[in-house]
């Protein structure tokens, strides 16, 4: 049977609700049911650094390697320390002239020792100020994977939002859909299978809203395990959106600034250096070791003695002084130290590898950042593009709808397709800023500042 539409004074107008209008209405709402606790980027970023377990763990990590090399630093620092003894002996000789005595000393002794020349020791402290920077390079490391986490947990929930209010709008446009179709029916310019089908979609679409709602709540759970929040609500994009520019505008300038300051080629380089400095510290075991000790000690004895001829006790104090020069040449030690050189040899080419393969990863990671932002921002163009065809592809199906020539499920299917374009639009905005940070991380350029930046690109 074929389709027949409904002559003009019969038919029911479309909704009047404008595409452009039900999309603000329903960013309104959730702005207006959000709006005392909506959380900027920034604030929720801060506070993931007090939450977040992975950053405090770096963070402490970074501390402890600090008071780590001040151990180290002691080994050029002089050593101080006191003791103290107290001594009774009581012994008998038979057959000799003193049958008895006895002897009862205290005494107290102050010694110090530094070392004056200690090759090993010298590299082991250049390698714990080495390890201080490699902790701070780490952490950077950490941060910056924090600012991506919280940055693309933050948009995830925009974009799940955007997700659901297009389903929620495609719902309501399938309703619609519905109910014209059994009133045709019911007049007899339909056929069942017109009003089968449409229920079948409103069927669909109901289920995809569910799927909506729950990954909305998914993503706003990962969100609050990152910050340790709940109940969050991140700001929406101001209007109108003005995406960033990618500068510098050439791939290989990334890639140049990445191989200099990126944290994890950074630690890198620092770790060959801390090889070097072991191989000079194995080498080390060739050298002799220079240093002085001194010490001073007081002593009280008394003595107590029983002889043949009679009973003798006496005390007196004593005041021990000593310097001494200690100078200790290495000989032969069983080829350990030749050995242990050998050993740091290969570390230090091991490392050398690993700086190599580490300058590769980071140049590849970088190219393919860049390139992924350049595709995200050419898709946003398209997009922008497709979003004001189909906005006139709307205008001109109404319109066909006013005279005559197109029916309602077309101007609905017209603004459906338009709600899902401003879905894709949307959260291809999102990925180009998310995309943006990751290559700013890639290139090691991630900061707090580039937070405050996207901060200023969603409403107030």
């Amino acid at each position: 049977m074929p389709r027949l539409t409904l002559s003009a004074p019969t038919r029911r107008p479309p909704s009047r609700l404008r595409p452009a209008l039900l999309v603000t209405a329903l960013g309104l709402a959730l702005a207006c049911a959000g709006a005392a606790r909506a959380q900027s980027l920034q604030s929720l970023y801060e506070a993931a650094r007090e939450y977040d377990a992975a950053y405090r763990s770096a963070r402490a990590q970074a501390d402890s390697v600090v008071f780590k090399a001040e151990q180290s630093r002691a080994l050029r620092r002089p050593t101080v320390s006191a003791t103290g003894a107290a001594t009774y002996n009581d012994s008998e000789t038979p057959y000799a002239t003193t049958l008895n005595a006895t002897t009862n000393q205290q005494s107290i002794a102050l010694s110090a020792q530094q070392s004056l020349f200690n090759r090993a020791n010298d590299r082991t402290i250049d390698q714990a100020e080495r390890s201080i920077e490699v902790a701070q390079a780490q952490l950077l490391q950490v941060e910056q994977d924090l600012i991506v986490r919280v940055a693309q947990a933050y948009f995830d929930v925009l974009g799940a939002a955007d997700a659901l209010a297009t389903v929620q709008t495609s719902k309501k446009a399938t309703a619609e859909q519905l109910a014209s179709a059994k009133r045709n029916f019911e007049v007899g310019t339909a056929t069942i299978t017109d009003t089968r089908e449409a229920q079948a979609k409103y069927d669909l679409v109901l289920a995809a809203e569910l799927a909506a709602e729950n990954d909305l709540n998914l993503k706003r759970l990962a969100l609050g395990s990152v910050v340790g929040r709940r109940g969050i609500e991140p700001k929406r994009m101001a209007e109108p959106v003005v995406l960033p520019q990618v500068l510098p505008a050439e791939m290989e300038e990334w890639v140049t600034r990445a191989d200099e300051v990126n944290p994890s080629l950074k630690a890198l380089r620092l770790s060959l250096d801390i090889a070097r400095l072991e191989i000079e510290k194995a080498k080390a075991g060739h050298l002799p070791t220079v240093g002085v000790s001194a010490s001073v000690t007081d002593a009280y004895t008394r003595l107590t003695a029983t002889a043949r001829n009679g009973a003798f006790s006496g005390s007196g104090t004593g005041l021990t002084s000593n310097v001494a020069l200690q100078v200790n040449v290495p000989l032969f030690a069983g080829y350990s130290v030749e050995n242990r050189v050998k050993e740091t040899l290969s570390l230090e080419e091991k490392t050398a590898s690993d700086l190599e393969a580490g300058r590769r990863s980071v140049a590849q990671n970088t190219r393919g950042a860049f390139l992924g932002v350049q595709s995200l921002i050419a898709q946003v163009k398209a997009l922008e593009a497709a979003e004001s065809s189909n906005k006139l592809a709307v205008e001109a199906s109404e319109l066909g709808y006013k005279v005559g020539v197109r029916v309602n499920i077309d101007v609905l299917n017209a603004q459906t397709q338009l709600f899902q374009t401003q879905r894709d639009l949307a959260r291809a905005r999102y990925d180009v800023i998310v995309n943006s940070l990751k290559l700013r991380q890639a290139a090691g350029l991630l900061g707090p500042q580039d937070v405050l930046a996207v901060d200023t690109l969603l409403a107030r």
